[in-house]
C-alpha cells in the first residue's frame, strides 16, 4: 500500500495548523541533531518560515548548516505526516510585524495572541526570520491503511 501523499495534499497538509518539529545538524561534538518544536508559516508553493531568537542554539545551528528539516504531523488517527528538508534561502534580521502577528494568531486564540504580542514586542528586534525552500519531501497518510481495521 502506497502511503505517500500527492504533491497537492502534502502542501495543503503542511500549510494547515500544526506545531512543527525542526531538525538541524549539530556539529558541536557527538550530539544527535537538534530537534525542537516550533511555530512555522507555510503557503503552498512557498517557503517554510521560522522565527527564533538570534541568540538561540537553534539560530546558531541553522546559520552554520544553511539548511534544516521540519516535520508536521497529525496527532490523532488516522495519522499523517509531512517532513520537508531544504536550504535556507533567506536569513532576515528582525521580524516583519505583519508576519509575526499572523503566526501568533495562527497558533493562539485572539485574546491570547493579543496578550502574547503585547508581552513580546522585543522579538521584533531580537529575533531572526529563517526561510527554507522545501527540496525533499517525505510523507505518509495512514487513512486508507486504518480503514482496513475499522
Amino acid at each position: 500500500m502506497n502511503l505517500a501523499m500527492s504533491s497537492d495534499c502534502r502542501e495543503r497538509f503542511l500549510a494547515d495548523l500544526h506545531v512543527g518539529v525542526l531538525g538541524v545538524t549539530d556539529p558541536r561534538g557527538t550530539s544527535a541533531p537538534l530537534l525542537v518544536p516550533v511555530w512555522y508559516g507555510y503557503e503552498p508553493g512557498g517557503v517554510v518560515t521560522v522565527l527564533t531568537d538570534r541568540t538561540s542554539t537553534k539560530a546558531d545551528l541553522i546559520k552554520r548548516a544553511r539548511r534544516f528539516s521540519l516535520c508536521a504531523q497529525s496527532e490523532v488517527p488516522p495519522y499523517r505526516y509531512v517532513s520537508v528538508e531544504g536550504p535556507v534561502v533567506a536569513v532576515e534580521d528582525g521580524l516583519d510585524r505583519a508576519e509575526w502577528e499572523a503566526i501568533a494568531h495562527r497558533y493562539l486564540d485572539r485574546d491570547t495572541a493579543v496578550a502574547y504580542l503585547d508581552a513580546n514586542r522585543h522579538q521584533l528586534e531580537e529575533y531572526l526570520t529563517f526561510r527554507m525552500r522545501p527540496q525533499r519531501w517525505r510523507t505518509a497518510d495512514f487513512t486508507a491503511f486504518a480503514r482496513q481495521f475499522s
